[in-house]
């Protein structure tokens, strides 16, 4: 993708529900994920937020979601698996 469709795709407001759908979904993993789970605690508060605001979690989370190799070859036809990926990335990278 081109600097210029990078940053359209930033801003995308289908785009960006599709990436609040990934972070429900990954957030919805980590509550019911073992306690003994590195950083655990990190990872549950990050996941009380996003379902508590996941439009706000998904406005943060676009930017760099969009410059993940497999949204960056793909645009907003990335599969929903690999904009899985590509959020849980974003997500493990930010805690």
């Amino acid at each position: 993708m081109t600097y210029s469709e990078s940053a359209a795709l930033m801003s995308d407001v289908t785009f960006r529900g599709r990436v609040q759908v990934a972070v429900l979904k990954f957030a919805d993993s980590i509550m019911i994920e073992a306690g003994t789970v590195p950083a655990h605690n990190t990872r549950e508060k990050w996941a009380l937020q996003a379902m508590q605001n996941p439009v706000g979690t998904a406005v943060q989370v676009q930017p760099p979601t969009v410059m993940d190799p497999a949204v960056q070859q793909d645009g907003a036809a990335v599969t929903d698996a690999a904009l899985q990926a590509a959020v849980e990335g974003v997500v493990n990278k930010l805690l």
